[in-house]
């Protein structure tokens, strides 16, 4: 399973952006996807997660109501769309998929990772 996340970029508080993470090489609807993130000098943490059929989705409180995850399984494509973005959600985001029937919200729970894309918010 190979992942590429896009969209990160330079924002101002307050604004939107769009992350993106393709997938490829396994059927997409076979595992979770979830998306984690790592500021300068702080552990890897978690952000959001939804099942295989998207149909259930689960947050970190620090983006709950700010931040949405969604998937395409046609398209093999998960999406975090943030808004009210905060200075505090400076970070490489990372998105992860997961084989695993109990996986959560642990980094340590999925099996594939993508390269990253940085966010970076300015105040």
């Amino acid at each position: 399973v190979q992942l590429q996340a896009s969209g990160g970029g330079l924002v101002q508080a307050g604004g939107s952006l769009r992350l993106s993470c393709a997938a490829s090489g396994r059927t997409f609807s076979t595992y979770g996807m979830g998306w984690f993130r790592q500021a300068p000098g702080k552990e890897r943490e978690f952000v959001a997660r939804i099942s295989r059929s998207g149909r259930n989705t689960y947050y970190a409180d620090s983006v709950k109501g700010r931040f949405t995850i969604s998937r395409d399984n046609a398209k093999n494509t998960v999406y975090l769309q943030m808004n009210s973005l905060k200075p505090e959600d400076t970070a490489v985001y990372y998105c992860a998929a997961s084989f695993r029937l109990d996986y959560g919200s642990s980094p340590g729970q999925y099996d594939y990772w993508g390269h990253g894309t940085l966010v970076t918010v300015s105040s």
